[in-house]
């Protein structure tokens, strides 16, 4: 245990040392972590290794799913719903639009290339791999040379669609479950009713505390972000104890958090956001050492053209499909379709798979989901900023074009989600700096 505690210290040390000089080059922290895990899993080095798969499921349940948490309290927290609301065609359609598409399209794939998956297991992957990442790729939406309405766009997408795309997830693996003749579905749907009343009484409540104790001058900056953290776990744990999903309850008590604190107090989620920001470096690290090395040896051919699929046309076409009428030009399409990175959500996805059920397909689900996350780590990784730059360079030449959509200004300005305070706000973000900058104001 030593040598793996020392062994991720200077991993992460090191990394720290060169971030900022690589902000402006291919090489992102996951391409950095998950190579690092690689070289220290038992197919290299051997340094961080486990005996058998429940040990691996440990791994993810404690460093993987805590770190899901903070993402999903803390992303949706810092939505401020008010500030984008008047913006939110774009977002409002990739989540309403293409959200669901490319879980169907996703499905439909799953079906056709593993034909001994049911219906329902295959749904399971389209929903697992549909949720996208921004940590992957954070040149896309912090380069200033891209329009401000196509970044906010794909920011709010990352931030919320963690949060839409599990519900699904937890349905079809009730119903997979049930037409294997346990009969699980209402108790999925139960879980998901109970996670959000959990949710929406620890965000809210837990925000009026927060807010009156500010208020009273009885709470100082410092404990009021640590707050932050208690209140994340605090849902997290109080729906899991109650038959329902903590996931769903983090997200939804960031959700009413956001709501009960906006304006009142001064943004708080920086500890939390910078302590999810080393633990998803972390957690890539333990991906490549724990997950992705074992998810070659069962690699075939079809999982690769899954993965494939997944990131191109099961992106791709569903994005095209929900932009219609936005008058949007062909590069901004195809720019929102490609830079749709699957990361963490989609890994933690796949291990709920394991830990609630119990299906024939289980290790098809696993095995999709994990090459899919490490070729989105490697592909979005090295296309983020070569690829924000040419774009860049293409709106550069066609803003000043007579009504031309993506050079709309926002009717209401301000930084979106990660780009504030968000733990998917990675430090190697080539054009924010948000460690050596105040937060700021609510708006």
């Amino acid at each position: 245990m030593a040598g793996v505690i020392l062994y991720v210290s200077i991993c992460v040390l090191g990394f720290a040392l060169v971030q900022k000089k690589l902000a402006t080059t291919p090489i992102t922290g996951p391409i950095i972590f998950v190579a690092l895990g690689l070289l220290a899993g038992s197919s290299a080095l051997g340094i961080l290794e486990v005996g058998t798969t429940d040990d691996v499921v440990t791994v993810v349940d404690v460093l993987f799913q805590a770190t899901l948490v903070l993402l999903l309290f803390t992303d949706a927290a810092a939505l401020h719903f008010s500030s984008w609301k008047k913006d939110a065609a774009l977002p409002g359609r990739l989540l309403g639009i293409g959200l669901p598409l490319a879980i169907l399209l996703g499905a439909v794939f799953a079906a056709w290339l593993f034909p001994d998956l049911d219906i329902w297991e295959a749904a399971i992957i389209g929903a697992i791999i549909a949720p996208t990442d921004a940590a992957l790729g954070q040149a896309v939406i912090s380069n200033p040379r891209v329009p401000e309405r196509i970044r906010q766009a794909l920011d709010v997408e990352s931030g919320l669609n963690d949060g839409v795309s599990l519900p699904f997830v937890l349905i079809f693996i009730g119903l997979a479950e049930q037409e294997a003749g346990t009969g699980v579905a209402e108790t999925f749907l139960r879980e998901i009713g109970v996670a959000v009343g959990v949710g929406i009484v620890v965000g809210l409540l837990g925000g009026w505390l927060l807010v009156q104790a500010s208020k009273a001058g009885w709470m100082g900056r410092a404990w009021s972000s640590i707050a932050v953290i208690a209140l994340a776990v605090a849902a997290f744990v109080a729906a899991n104890t109650s038959g329902g999903s903590g996931f769903i309850a983090a997200f939804v008590a960031g959700l009413s958090y956001g709501y009960a604190t906006q304006g009142k107090i001064k943004p708080n989620e920086v500890v939390a956001a910078d302590l999810g920001l080393v633990m998803v470096q972390i957690s890539f690290l333990a991906f490549g050492a724990l997950v992705l090395d074992r998810a070659f040896d069962v690699m075939t051919w079809q999982i690769v053209l899954m993965a494939v699929l997944a990131l191109t046309v099961a992106r791709i076409g569903p994005v095209a499909l929900s932009m219609v009428g936005t008058k949007l030009a062909g590069p901004t399409l195809l720019y929102m379709g490609w830079f749709g990175p699957r990361g963490l959500a989609t890994i933690v996805f796949a291990a709920l798979v394991v830990t609630e059920a119990d299906l024939a397909g289980q290790a098809t689900i696993t095995a999709v989901a994990t090459i899919t996350v490490g070729m989105s780590v490697l592909l979005h990784g090295l296309t983020a900023y070569p690829g924000s730059e040419r774009y860049g360079d293409w709106f550069a030449t066609h803003k000043d074009t007579d009504k031309l959509p993506e050079a709309k200004p926002l009717k209401q300005h301000h930084p979106g989600p990660r780009m504030r305070l968000s733990p998917h706000t990675e430090a190697t973000a080539p054009y924010t700096d948000t460690s050596e900058a105040p937060a700021p104001p609510a708006t």
